[in-house]
């Protein structure tokens, strides 16, 4: 089954991805997540290949405390993307929230090594909070 290319049906380019973007990014500034969620929703369907979207769209269901949620963004995008460093921190903090401590662990444990310290030093906090 092939997936349906809703940019060429919709025949859209990529100024209208942006004027959805831009909508997006202006809600998530005023912190109006919830309100942002369905513009990153339709990015993520009308850009299937665009990791960022994913990303966001997990980040955003993490901020809105929708663990689950998150977790299948997040996947979808390190699909995409496997080594992104945000990206496996938001997953690591979904886990933790869904209470799977061992693995927000073993993935905390991997990403305090990385070189980005806003990554390394949130791993590092989550393993003192989380560590028995």
């Amino acid at each position: 089954m092939s997936r349906i290319n809703w940019l060429e049906k919709l025949k859209w380019n990529e100024e209208q991805i942006e004027d959805i973007q831009n909508a997006a990014y202006a809600y998530i500034k005023q912190g109006k997540y919830d309100i942002a969620l369905p513009f990153f929703e339709a990015l993520v369907v009308l850009e299937p290949d665009n990791p960022y979207n994913s990303q966001t769209l997990g980040a955003l269901h993490l901020q809105l405390g929708h663990a689950k949620e998150a977790i299948r963004a997040l996947d979808q995008a390190l699909k995409i993307e496997a080594d992104h460093g945000p990206t496996l921190l938001n997953l690591t903090k979904a886990l933790f929230m869904l209470g799977k401590r061992d693995e927000g662990l073993k993935l905390a444990h991997i990403l305090k090594n990385e070189k980005d310290l806003s990554i390394s030093n949130v791993a590092r906090a989550l393993i003192l909070a989380y560590e028995r």
